[in-house]
C-alpha cells in the first residue's frame, strides 16, 4: 500500500478534473452566461478545484479559498481585462487565475517553467499589475484610473483587492490619502480576515474589529443609506449635502467609524464577503458610483476546508497533503536531518537573549517564517512583530539602538528593499549596532522573482559602515550572531542566509566570536583556486571533490565577509594563483566576485577570474535546485567551470 509522498506522487499522475459549470468557463465571458441563482454552484466547483489541485501539487491554499466568491463576483460585475482588477500580494489569486483562461495549466503553478504562483503582465491580459510584495494594490489602481480618465475611457473601473494585513503598510495609507484628494474612478476592497501570513497585529485590526462588531453601527448605517436612497434630490438639498448628512450620522453613531471617509474614500459595508449574490448585487452598485471608495468585506481565510479555517498560519501554504484526512505530507527526513537556517536562527537568538539582557528581535509580519516566534513565544516584553511595515521595523530598531538596545531585526532579503532608504539614513548614517538578519537571500524557489533575496549584497555592500556577512553553515551562522551581540561591535551587522535546510544536524555548537573581516582557508590547492560566500560554499566542496578524482586540486576560501573583505587572505590568494572561481548566492553585479575583482584591479594583481551567480537577468520560478542548476553555480556548474579554466591552460601549453 502507498504512503506519504508515494501516494501523493501516484496522484499526481492522474486527471484532476473540474465541476460541470467550472469546466464551462474559459473566461469571464464565459461565467457571465451563468445564471446569477447558480453562481454558489461555481463557487463551490471552483473551492473544491483549488483544493484538488494544492493538495497535489502544492503552493498558497488558505488565502485563495477565503476569496472564491470575491473572485467570482468581481469577474460577474465587472468588464474585464478592460476593467483593471488588482490584487495585492496575489497569495489569493488562484480563483482568479483559473476564471481567466488558467484552469487547464493550473496544476503547473509555482513549477519550473509553469503557471506563476502570482498575477504576472506577461502571464495574462486579466493580470493588470505584477504583484508579490504587499501593499501596492492601491497605488496601482489609482494610477490606472488616472490614466483611463486622462485617455477619455470614462467607462474603465480600476478595482483593488487589499487584505486587512496589507493595509497596515504605510504604502496603503500614502495611496489612499492622494486618491481621496482626485475624483479617480477606483475602487478598493479590504479583505478583512484578520490574517497576513500570522495573525495581524496592531491598533488598525482593533479598528476594523470595532466596526464589524457593532451591531448598533452597522443596523443604522444601513437604515442611513436606504433612507437617504429615498430623499427628493433638488432645491435646497443636493446630494453633496445628503452625502454630508450621511458621513456626519455615521460619525455620531461611531465615532472611530470615518477613518476612511475622512480621507474622502467613500465607505461602504462591511458586508459578508461569502455571500455570492450580496456580493454581485453590491459590486454591480459600486460601478455605477464615480469617484474613490472603499468596500469593507468580512471573510474566512480557508473558507470551505475545515483545517485551514481552524489554524490559518499553518496552511497558509501546507506543501502537498492528503484533502481528506488533512495530512500534511512531510519529506521522510532520518534523524541526521539538518535544521533549517531559520529555526538555527530563531532558537540560537533565544539562547543569546537569556544571558543578554539587551537582546531584542523585531519583524515585520513574519514570527513564522523567520522563527522569531521561538522568542516571542518565550519573550513576548522583547520580541515584537510590527506587521507589514518593513520602514517602521528598521527605524524602530535604530531608536533601540540609540538606548544601548542590541537588536536583531530579522527581514527577508527580498522584503528588506523596501526599506532601503532607513537603512542608510536611520542606521548607517548614525553608525547603529542594529544586526540585520536577512533570512530567504538567495534564490528562494517556487515563489519566484519577487521574493528572491538576490540584490542584498550589492546593496548593503555600497552603503559605509557596514559589515556584510554569510555564513557557510549553521555553525557559522551561531559564530556570526554572538559576534553581532557582543558589546565591542559598534557597526550595524548585516547576516545574510538562505531558504531551507543547512548542512550540520549536530548545530548546536559552542559559539565563539569571529574577528570581523576575517575569512577562512579551508583547503590547499593547485593552479585554481575556489573563493566561496556563504552557503554556496558547500556546492564548492562537493565540486572540489569530483575535481579531485579527475587530478584537478582547487584550493578553498571561505570569505565570511563581502565588507569588509579579508584583503591579508586575498593577497594570500592572488600570490598563490592564477585561476579563481568566485562563487555567490547574489546577483553578480556588485556582489563578491565584483568585491574580489576590485581588490584585484588595485591592487595590480592579474588572474583569470570567473565570477559564477545570479546572472543579470529577471530569475523566474522554480525549486532551488532548478535554479541553481540554470544559473549555473550549482556544485555541477563549479566543476565544469573548474575544468573549462585548466583545459584552457593544458591547451596553451601543447
Amino acid at each position: 500500500m502507498l504512503k506519504g509522498i508515494e501516494r501523493q506522487t501516484a496522484y499526481n499522475m492522474t486527471t484532476i478534473e473540474a465541476g460541470a459549470l467550472l469546466k464551462q468557463i474559459n473566461s469571464p465571458e464565459d461565467l457571465k452566461k451563468i445564471g446569477k441563482d447558480e453562481l454558489y454552484k461555481v463557487c463551490d466547483e471552483l473551492r473544491q478545484y483549488i483544493v484538488d489541485v494544492v493538495s497535489v501539487h502544492g503552493g498558497h491554499f488558505a488565502a485563495s479559498l477565503g476569496v472564491v466568491e470575491l473572485s467570482v463576483a468581481l469577474h460577474y460585475a465587472y468588464n474585464t481585462p478592460y476593467d483593471q482588477l488588482v490584487w495585492d500580494v496575489g497569495h489569493q489569486a488562484y480563483g482568479h487565475k483559473i476564471l481567466t483562461g488558467r484552469r487547464d495549466n493550473f496544476h503547473t503553478n509555482r513549477k519550473y517553467g509553469g503557471l506563476s504562483g502570482f498575477p504576472k503582465r506577461t502571464e495574462s491580459p486579466y493580470d493588470a499589475f505584477g504583484v508579490g510584495h504587499s501593499s501596492t494594490s492601491i497605488s496601482a489602481a489609482l494610477g490606472m484610473a488616472m490614466a483611463a480618465k486622462y485617455n477619455g475611457e470614462k467607462d474603465r473601473k480600476s478595482v483593488a483587492v487589499i487584505g486587512d494585513g496589507s493595509m497596515t503598510a504605510g504604502m496603503a495609507f500614502e495611496a489612499m490619502n492622494h486618491a481621496g484628494v482626485t475624483d479617480a474612478d477606483m475602487l478598493v476592497i479590504l479583505n478583512d480576515n484578520c490574517m497576513s501570513i500570522d495573525p495581524n497585529v496592531g491598533s488598525l485590526r482593533e479598528y476594523l474589529t470595532d466596526i464589524t462588531t457593532s451591531h448598533t453601527y452597522n443596523k443604522l448605517k444601513d437604515d442611513i443609506w436606504n433612507t437617504l436612497g429615498k430623499l427628493p434630490i433638488g432645491g435646497n438639498f443636493s446630494r453633496e449635502m445628503a452625502s454630508k448628512l450621511e458621513h456626519s450620522i455615521k460619525g455620531f453613531i461611531n465615532k472611530r467609524s470615518n477613518l476612511f471617509e475622512s480621507m474622502n474614500m467613500r465607505y461602504f459595508g462591511p458586508i459578508d464577503g461569502h455571500n455570492i449574490t450580496k456580493l454581485v448585487d453590491t459590486l454591480k452598485d459600486l460601478r455605477d458610483i464615480p469617484g474613490p471608495k472603499l468596500l469593507h468585506i468580512i471573510t474566512t481565510k480557508g473558507k470551505g476546508y475545515a483545517l485551514a479555517e481552524k489554524d490559518q498560519t499553518k496552511w497558509h501554504a501546507p506543501g502537498l497533503f492528503d484533502k481528506v484526512t488533512g495530512e500534511i505530507y512531510k519529506k521522510t527526513f532520518d534523524t541526521s536531518q539538518a535544521p533549517k537556517y531559520q529555526d538555527v536562527f530563531g532558537k540560537t537568538i533565544v539562547e543569546l537573549a537569556e544571558k543578554n539582557k539587551k537582546i531584542f528581535g523585531i519583524t515585520p509580519a513574519m514570527p513564522s517564517g523567520s522563527s522569531l516566534k521561538f522568542m516571542m513565544d518565550e519573550m513576548p516584553d522583547r520580541a515584537f512583530d510590527v506587521g507589514i511595515c518593513e520602514q517602521h521595523a528598521v527605524t524602530l530598531s535604530a531608536g533601540m539602538a540609540t538606548q544601548g538596545l542590541k537588536v536583531f531585526c530579522n527581514i527577508y532579503s527580498t522584503f528588506m528593499q523596501r526599506a532601503y532608504d532607513q537603512v542608510v539614513h536611520d542606521v548607517a548614517i548614525q553608525k547603529l549596532p542594529v544586526v540585520f538578519c536577512l533570512d530567504r537571500a538567495g534564490l528562494v524557489g517556487d515563489d519566484g522573482p519577487t521574493h528572491h533575496g538576490v540584490y542584498d549584497i550589492p546593496y548593503m555592500r555600497c552603503i559605509p559602515n557596514m559589515i556584510v556577512s554569510a555564513p557557510m553553515n549553521e555553525a557559522e551562522l551561531r559564530d556570526l550572531m554572538y559576534t553581532a551581540q557582543l558589546e565591542t561591535t559598534k557597526l550595524p551587522f548585516v547576516i545574510r542566509y538562505p531558504r531551507g535546510e543547512g548542512m550540520m544536524p549536530d548545530w548546536k555548537t559552542t559559539m565563539k566570536e569571529i574577528e570581523i573581516g576575517k575569512g577562512r582557508k579551508l583547503k590547499e590547492g593547485k593552479e585554481i583556486a575556489i573563493l566561496s560566500f556563504g552557503h554556496p560554499g558547500n556546492f564548492a566542496a562537493a565540486a572540489i571533490r569530483n575535481l579531485m578524482a579527475d587530478g584537478i586540486t582547487p584550493g578553498h576560501y571561505d570569505m565570511r565577509f563581502a565588507k569588509p573583505l579579508d584583503e591579508e587572505m586575498l593577497h594570500e590568494v592572488f600570490s598563490t594563483y592564477n585561476k579563481i572561481i568566485t562563487v555567490e548566492d547574489g546577483t553578480v553585479v556588485g556582489g563578491i566576485g565584483s568585491a574580489i575583482l576590485e581588490f584585484m584591479a588595485d591592487n595590480g594583481y592579474k588572474a583569470d577570474v570567473r565570477s559564477l551567480g545570479i546572472p543579470d537577468r529577471i530569475v523566474e520560478h522554480g525549486s532551488q535546485k532548478e535554479l541553481h542548476k540554470e544559473c549555473h553555480y550549482d556544485a555541477e556548474a563549479i566543476a565544469t567551470t573548474a575544468r573549462e579554466m585548466m583545459k584552457a591552460v593544458v591547451s596553451v601549453i601543447q
